[in-house]
């Protein structure tokens, strides 16, 4: 944590259904997206107009400026192409997690490094999504800087130089990118009433202790929960499938039906995940709305929230970094190439995220 993005628009902000009649509670799913995470990590629905809809939610997600300026397009992998069946392309968004969204002039503060990387791809039936995290230390070619850490690419050139790491490094190409504030959608637990987690071993943080079995947590014991690395058996490793378990935890309770159908608690939550979320410029509202609509049926049990493979750790000078697993890596990304990880994600059940993460 501790990168700062810049927010071009001056406004700071606050991861097939059956035919027939739907009941009436369901009416405010009508519309529904999310783009981290996530978590996810961003969900919209339309109670009301258009404009409405617009303005108060999407029109909430502040706008980080060129990211993709640049970069060089015969340099960077091919754009997903739409599939038949679907008149869709698949499509990818690259998740960094920070702990601030405040305005910088560079996009980024001096030396500021990501606290956590993610990319989430939309498949072109808008019925599954998976979210595959890269560890931080991952040891990596970085364009024009030789090897360093993943998230050395965000310290050295902000969120362009990200993309370039990011797209060289699985051959997928990026076509939008969020900043997630985690410390800031925090306060989205808060507004769903809290949410629940389940820890394999008592551990603490903070002024915080995560006791074995189910928690629930609020938003300060949340911020506390997804900033632990130290005590944990797997370091920063168990600290990513954290992140992924909260998001997965969030969406969870968003789609509840104790929140779905209580329009203040909702409201509050869009709010709230909205005003942590920044997107790249080039997504607009109305291609955000599109999206929205798009994946009204995706839920929970059509998500795969996944880890890149790892081959172990080790040092480089005085870093510890983490060494990737290429070839099984390249399978990975070759499935996310072609929208099929879905179909194979039980190959990489030593990579998927646990019933029960440390």
């Amino acid at each position: 944590m501790g990168a700062e993005q810049t927010v071009v628009d001056g406004r700071r902000p606050q991861h097939a259904a059956p035919e027939g009649p739907r009941p009436r509670r369901r009416g405010l799913r009508r519309v529904l997206v999310v783009l981290g995470v996530l978590g996810l990590v961003l969900a919209l629905v339309v109670g009301g107009g258009l404009w409405f809809l617009t303005d108060r939610y999407a029109g909430n997600v502040a706008r980080v400026a060129d990211v993709f300026a640049g970069l060089e397009e015969e340099s960077r992998p091919a754009p997903a192409t739409p599939q038949q069946a679907a008149g869709e392309a698949p499509v990818t968004f690259l998740l960094v997690g920070s702990d601030t969204l405040a305005t910088a002039e560079e996009g980024i503060a001096p030396g500021g490094r990501s606290d956590a990387i993610m990319l989430a791809r939309f498949s072109a039936d808008r019925q599954h999504a998976q979210v595959v995290s890269l560890p931080r230390d991952s040891w990596v070619e970085i364009p024009g800087h030789g090897m360093g850490k993943i998230n050395a690419a965000y310290a050295y050139g902000g969120p362009s130089l990200l993309v370039q790491t990011v797209e060289q490094l699985t051959g997928v190409r990026v076509d939008h990118y969020v900043a997630i504030d985690f410390e800031g959608i925090t306060e989205v637990t808060d507004d769903l009433g809290g949410v629940e987690v389940v820890v394999a071993e008592t551990t603490s943080n903070g002024p915080h202790t995560f006791a074995a079995g189910v928690n629930h947590l609020d938003g300060d014991e949340a911020r506390w929960y997804l900033a632990q690395r130290y005590g944990l058996a797997a370091g920063d490793f168990d600290r990513v499938r954290r992140q992924q378990q909260y998001l997965k935890a969030v969406f969870g309770k968003l789609l509840s039906t104790d929140t779905l159908t209580d329009p203040g608690r909702l409201d509050a939550a869009l709010l709230s995940m909205t005003g942590a979320v920044a997107v790249d410029e080039q997504l607009g509202n109305g291609e955000l709305l599109s999206l929205a609509y798009d994946l009204r049926g995706l839920g929970l049990e059509g998500i795969d929230f996944l880890t890149a493979p790892v081959l172990g750790t080790g040092t480089e000078g005085a870093a510890s970094v983490v060494y990737l697993d290429h070839v099984a890596g390249e399978r990975m990304w070759e499935y996310l190439r072609n929208d099929s990880l879905s179909q194979n994600a039980d190959e990489f059940a030593d990579q998927a995220l646990p019933d029960v993460p440390r």
